[in-house]
């Protein structure tokens, strides 16, 4: 199994303030691990660390991603490398559309390699992923994210992933805020984008235990102030609906 993303005793702080205590946590291509905890236990934290967000200063500890340390690496290097995140509420772009957008992304991550698509070639891919997620080719051609629900902004999000194709996926709360026939929408397109690419891994960050009845993770993890506190199968979400953080 290919070792894709290590880390090792992290601890991270904000503005000399300790946020995270000495993470552990080793992601294998193609698995799909789930991070839970109650407000403030620093998950999207983690997730904003993990992409190289300048705020979030590394004090102790390593992030090893597929052989590079990426400690010191600036999110777009991150991003070449294969690191992908959906933020929990994304930006609005207005006069930019998404197939703009994707086109130049996917351009700049593949710049110079062989996944890198002439106009037409690109076309005819992101016609194909758009096909994939059961979307008409028009959501394409709207402005990033200005008048979207947040159905259509988690949506969106399922479409640059699938188009750009990362190694890790990593999902900020992206139930939040979504009534359940949205959540279920979502949860099939990421369904749709993992089987389509079984490489992928993904790093799902949540609050709740109900969007576990639409996807199925490898591995769930329990994350309280600053430190993971439990690992398990899904047995262990069960578990918190049950019982809740409290008692992990």
């Amino acid at each position: 199994m290919n070792k894709l993303l290590s880390v090792e005793k992290l601890k991270v702080s904000v503005e000399d303030k300790a946020i995270l205590n000495g993470i552990n946590l080793h992601i294998n291509g193609g698995e799909f691990h789930v991070i839970m905890g109650p407000n403030g236990s620093g998950k999207s934290s983690l997730s904003y660390t993990l992409m190289g967000h300048p705020r979030y200063e590394i004090t102790a500890g390593n992030i090893n991603f597929d052989g590079t340390d990426v400690n010191d690496l600036a999110p777009d290097k991150r991003a070449k490398l294969g690191i992908f995140l959906a933020m929990q509420h994304p930006l609005e772009v207005e006069g930019v559309t998404l197939k703009d957008f994707l086109r130049q992304a996917y351009n700049a991550l593949y710049d110079g390699t062989p996944k890198q698509k002439r106009l037409k070639e690109f076309a005819e891919h992101l016609i194909n992923k758009l096909h994939l997620l059961g979307m008409d080719t028009s959501f394409a051609e709207r402005s990033i994210n200005v008048g979207f629900s947040g159905g259509e902004k988690k949506r969106a999000e399922m479409l640059q992933l699938a188009v750009l194709e990362p190694k890790l996926v990593i999902l900020d709360e992206i139930d939040s805020g979504l009534d359940v026939d949205a959540l279920k929408t979502v949860c099939h397109a990421l369904n749709q984008v993992k089987k389509d690419n079984p490489a992928m891994a993904v790093l799902l960050i949540t609050h709740y235990t109900r969007i576990l009845n639409y996807l199925k993770p490898d591995f769930v993890h329990i994350l309280q102030n600053g430190s993971i506190s439990k690992s398990g199968g899904p047995e262990l979400a069960a578990q918190i609906e049950i019982s809740g953080f409290t008692d992990q």
